[in-house]
């Protein structure tokens, strides 16, 4: 077989994703605290992008900057690659003193909410929440005030820098002791003095410890019932079998179920109030308004800059005698500035379609709750709005929307469906809020099993299995029926 060359000419197809394309992908997707770090971190990085002061004929809609609003609206992230390179290739030949001339206009973006832009900033610092002491910090202090050897208060130093959030030995006693360079027995003597600080039982190795330290300090004796029980019974008081315990301990049933309501007068969790990091805040990206019998969409702009390129640069663009490395460099820096304008007006244009389809598919829920919430999926929304999924995902993620009904995230309107035996589908949030609602009428004394729940859903026409009920119990939070039994005393 004979080797020989040939040249060949082959058309094919390639997905190529430029940065534009990657940027305004990367836009669409992020919350709105990480889109103002991204726009923070762009005007401390590009000369030509700037906040613009002014509240003039520049502070123009969106639609006024892009152009036909229609059209604008079918400029979306999934365009063809093809088209995104040749737009690319033009923005690399374009006369850039004609296009400054000609579209001055479109070289600025009102993100933010013009000139009470400074005043929104200033509302936001006096909203934030001033961070509490930790639970470390409280208890040096505490252990500052103590009366003890100094070989106590640095091995209790060594205590307290090992504890985790909820208030227990985050590391063993051997291993505190070893890294005091000290004794397992003066490590338990500085715990002791510990477990006595506000809140007490801080440090404790356990449950069954922290518990009976509180019950010490509040005065109950070693043959008391209540010590008893949390001192050998806690797996059956967990279980409530009352009736065992009551066997145990030669009592009475009424007797254990008043220990039970002393025990859970009592913290497990003694580092539970106490600041663990920065507050978090859910800020909605979008408010649902209802104005007569129809659904009108805001989008929440508060925070974000009202953006501009720099009208210096765009006058130095103009300049003769401006031209080479400095030039290049400039450019650059515009077509950037205008990508990124354009990728933020984007991000809101999808964000508000998708809002305004999801009010088509929920208007019902938007009006009486969650039970009438519907089954939906991204491709509903994408159907409907004539966009890929993709970009649905994107653009509902980490993004949350304000309602008549609460503030939800974007996803949750996203759910799966269950089967009726009329036919008809119901949302997997709806039915969880039956069960709720189920179990929260049940007689603490009776409490409804699974089969019960799921038998109560099929008489609403609601198909679905025990071990479903169970799955959503679990989801929702909710003990089984052998842990939520209440014994009432005097019954």
């Amino acid at each position: 077989m004979a080797l020989e060359q040939r040249l060949n000419l082959k058309q094919t197809l390639q997905l190529r994703m430029t940065p534009q394309l990657r940027q305004a992908i990367k836009i669409l997707q992020v919350s709105r605290a990480e889109l103002e770090t991204m726009v923070g971190d762009e005007l401390c990085q590009n000369p030509t992008l700037e906040e613009n002061e002014g509240t003039t004929e520049e502070s123009q809609t969106v639609e006024q900057r892009t152009g036909d609003p229609e059209k604008s609206e079918t400029e979306t992230v999934e365009a063809k690659t093809s088209e995104t390179e040749g737009d690319a290739n033009d923005i690399k030949e374009v006369d850039w003193e004609e296009y400054v001339d000609r579209y001055q206009s479109d070289f600025h973006g009102s993100i933010g909410t013009g000139s009470d832009r400074d005043d929104n900033k200033a509302s936001f610092i006096e909203n934030t929440a001033e961070r509490n002491d930790d639970l470390v910090s409280t208890m040096l202090d505490q252990l500052s005030l103590v009366l003890m050897s100094e070989e106590e208060r640095r091995v209790g130093t060594f205590v307290l820098q090992n504890i985790d959030e909820k208030g227990y030995l985050a590391s063993s006693v051997e291993e505190i002791a070893f890294m005091a360079d000290s004794t397992v027995e003066t490590v338990n003597d500085a715990r002791e003095i510990i477990q006595e600080f506000e809140p007490p039982g801080v440090a404790s190795i356990d449950l069954r410890e922290c518990l009976m330290v509180q019950l010490r300090l509040i005065g109950y004796e070693p043959d008391d019932y209540v010590v008893q029980i949390v001192d050998q019974n806690l797996s059956d008081l967990e279980s409530r079998r009352y009736d065992k315990l009551a066997r145990a301990l030669g009592t009475s049933i009424d007797e254990v179920v008043e220990c039970h309501g002393i025990i859970q007068s009592l913290e497990p969790k003694p580092g539970r109030n106490f600041d663990t990091g920065d507050t978090r805040y859910v800020v909605p990206d979008v408010y649902i308004h209802r104005v007569g019998n129809e659904f009108q969409v805001t989008l929440n702009d508060e925070g974000l800059p009202n953006l501009r390129v720099s009208p210096y640069y765009r006058q130095m663009m103009k300049t003769p005698e401006k031209g080479g490395e400095a030039k290049g460099y400039i450019q650059d820096k515009m077509r950037s500035a205008v990508w990124l304008i354009r990728s933020i007006e984007q991000r809101q244009r999808t964000l508000r379609k998708v809002t305004e389809s999801i009010i088509r598919f929920q208007s019902k829920f938007l009006l009486s709750g969650v039970q009438h919430l519907k089954p939906m999926v991204l491709k509903d929304v994408a159907n409907d709005i004539g966009m890929h999924e993709s970009t649905v995902s994107r653009a509902t993620a980490n993004k949350y929307v304000h309602t008549a009904q609460g503030i939800f995230e974007l996803k949750y309107f996203f759910t799966s469906s269950i089967k009726g035996s009329d036919g008809t589908d119901r949302s997997s949030e709806s039915v969880k809020q039956k069960i709720k609602q189920i179990i929260g009428d049940e007689d603490p004394r009776k409490p409804f099993s699974d089969q019960y729940i799921a038998d109560a859903l099929s008489r609403e026409s609601i198909d679905i299995a025990r071990r479903t009920v169970a799955k959503y119990r679990e989801l929702l939070g909710i003990l089984p029926s052998s842990k939520r039994k209440r014994y009432l005393t005097g019954t």
